[in-house]
């Protein structure tokens, strides 16, 4: 498989579950960089106002894609946080650094979450 290919087929399954949300696309911008490098920015909106915000980074290393940078921002219409995954290096103590999830009041240890399980667990917030 081309390295392209590899990158093309990434997106392909992210917009076939955005298209199962119920929500629409602000902004869907999908860059290829290189043949190694892409870059993916969505913003939604939910049907209830809500919003996710992906801003993705990603490589592809020994034929595996793996982000470079990533923020998964969720939040209710009025603005509040719901969620937040991100590799910003800002909370050196938590055991998953940089990987880390904002909540409305913490911050949590976590592993960078598959961009799959982000939109379903996003989708699952909205009900």
């Amino acid at each position: 498989m081309l390295l392209h290919d590899a990158i093309e087929g990434y997106f392909a399954g992210i917009e076939a579950e955005v298209a199962r949300l119920p929500a629409y696309a602000e902004s869907y911008v999908e860059e290829i960089l290189t043949a190694e490098r892409a870059n993916l920015r969505i913003r939604l909106r939910f049907n209830n106002g809500h919003l996710l915000e992906i801003n993705e980074a990603i490589i592809i290393e020994s034929g595996t894609l793996k982000p470079l940078g990533y923020r998964y921002h969720c939040q209710r219409a009025d603005n509040a946080l719901i969620f937040r995954y991100d590799n910003t290096p800002h909370f050196p103590d938590l055991p998953s650094f940089p990987h880390h999830k904002h909540l409305q009041d913490k911050v949590v240890a976590a592993s960078k979450p598959d961009l799959l399980d982000v939109l379903r667990e996003a989708g699952a917030c909205m009900g």
